[in-house]
């Protein structure tokens, strides 16, 4: 993987029309290829002595550490920089949207541009007029309204968001009881973590535009919890996410019926819906047309300006030429589900492909048996956590 990895990060650093992606490739492709070596030290390490510490799963997460640092924290921080310095062609326009959402949260109380206004604007500006996105993402952008500096980039904050819901996932995975091979499992979520941190596909992403990272890390973390028994605060980290971008609601509806199944649908739905209802009521009291234009016309292709989401999948292609009970069942319907989706969706994106591949590696370590809700833990004696 990290060998391939490698060999991707460098053909884009040469081939890439896109700037950043060109920079992300530069530094990845080294990180990839340290990474490579490392382990090919451990299969060394491992055909002298079995039993070798340096080929163990500890090891193992430890590179995947290192090599996210070095393939994805060390270009954000890098184009960070070098944007706050004056380079013009450091980010992605997710970035600059994301920004100036936050920006316009703190002058007038929503996120959006109302129609009127985005036309307003020079042709050339109205498409990073709109924001296609739930409100809380608006809050990644709040750093940059306060203070221009590398740290307030909203790459930082994607990175420190999906860094601290991902934590959170592994910490339940790991702390969960099992009765079966528990190595099988932490190596099931090792490769369920480099899905969702180290793949080129997430390292790219996060490292040049980013908005989609914390989205996914939520979705993850709302599986985990599942898989252990707590549907309520499941249902609250898919509402997170939801509250963050709309890719988040088709897990939402999947765990609210998973939810159903074990008797605690509306539990899971109180946050599931709740959650991203809250953060829509005040941009909807406030401006309810810019709130429609944002995030239901412009991504359905009605908006002043097309979105540049065209990646040649399925679904553009027909456009433009045509006039659950177990948590791992769930995560499997997510990950196959949004892979349809991507694929049929009008306007889409080759990176939004991180959010099937990371939920599909993911669902090997969720198989952690777990009661009925409201019954006992066999294995603790305690009721599931709400």
């Amino acid at each position: 993987m990290y060998a391939g990895s490698a060999g991707f990060a460098a053909i884009t650093a040469v081939t890439s029309t896109l700037l950043p992606h060109r920079a992300w490739g530069g530094i990845a492709a080294v990180g990839y290829l340290l990474a490579a070596l490392a382990v090919a030290g451990q299969l060394h390490a491992r055909r002298r002595d079995p039993a070798s510490p340096l080929s163990g799963l500890p090891a193992r997460w430890a590179i995947t550490g290192l090599a996210w640092a070095a393939t994805t924290l060390l270009p954000v921080v890098v184009q960070s920089a070098e944007r706050a310095g004056g380079r013009t062609d450091r980010a992605q326009e997710e970035v600059l949207v994301v920004e100036e959402s936050g920006r316009r949260l703190v002058d007038t109380g929503t996120p959006y541009l109302g129609h009127d206004a985005i036309a307003a604007l020079p042709p050339g500006e109205q498409l990073l007029g709109y924001t296609p996105y739930q409100p809380g993402m608006a809050l990644f952008g709040l750093p940059r309204a306060a203070v221009d500096a590398w740290w307030t980039d909203a790459r930082v904050w994607f990175a420190v968001g999906t860094a601290l819901a991902l934590a959170l996932a592994l910490r339940t995975l790991l702390s969960a009881p099992r009765a079966d091979d528990r190595n099988r499992r932490d190596a099931a979520l090792l490769r369920g973590a480099q899905a969702a941190t180290v793949l080129p596909v997430c390292a790219l992403t996060l490292a040049t535009g980013g908005d989609d990272l914390p989205v996914l890390a939520l979705c993850l973390l709302a599986l985990a919890l599942a898989a252990v028994g707590r549907p309520g605060r499941a249902g609250i980290a898919v509402g997170l996410a939801g509250a963050l971008k709309l890719f988040a609601w088709p897990v939402a509806v999947v765990l609210i019926i998973w939810g159903a199944s074990r008797r605690a649908g509306l539990r899971v739905a109180a946050g599931a819906v709740g959650v991203p209802a809250v953060a829509l009521l005040p941009a909807l009291l406030v401006d309810r047309d810019a709130l429609v234009e944002n995030v239901l016309r412009f991504p359905l292709g009605h908006g002043l300006v097309t979105s540049p989401a065209q990646s040649p999948f399925p679904g553009h292609l027909i456009a433009a030429t045509l006039p659950a009970g177990r948590v791992l069942a769930a995560a499997l319907v997510c990950g196959y589900g949004l892979l349809a989706a991507i694929l049929l969706m009008p306007s889409t994106r080759f990176g939004y492909l991180l959010y099937p591949l990371a939920l599909l590696a993911w669902a090997p370590a969720l198989s952690i048996p777990v009661p009925p809700t409201g019954g006992r833990s066999a294995a603790t004696g305690r009721r599931p956590e709400a």
